[in-house]
């Protein structure tokens, strides 16, 4: 694993990194590799619903456009008895 250092860092940011890690009970070093996994998409916020993320990849239908197909494909759901005989 490799180190950097960061330097010049602005007081409202130390000040605030530092907190959330005594608040979360975390070492100033764990913390700032999880801001940083975070800021860059690499694990989940926490309490982050990240379904959303995904939706474009899948598609969304609206209640009409869903009641619709299942009315174009309702014949698929029927069972002629006399193919299976």
């Amino acid at each position: 694993m490799k180190s950097i250092t960061i330097h010049n860092l602005d007081d409202p940011l130390n000040t605030l990194i530092r907190e959330k890690a005594k608040n979360e009970g975390m070492s100033l070093n764990y913390t700032i590799k999880k801001l940083l996994a975070e800021a860059l998409g690499l694990s989940p916020r926490k309490g982050e619903d990240r379904e959303n993320d995904f939706l474009d990849l899948f598609g969304v239908w609206s209640d009409k456009e869903a009641r619709e197909f299942h009315k174009q494909v309702s014949d698929f759901e029927k069972i002629d008895r006399e193919d299976w005989t």
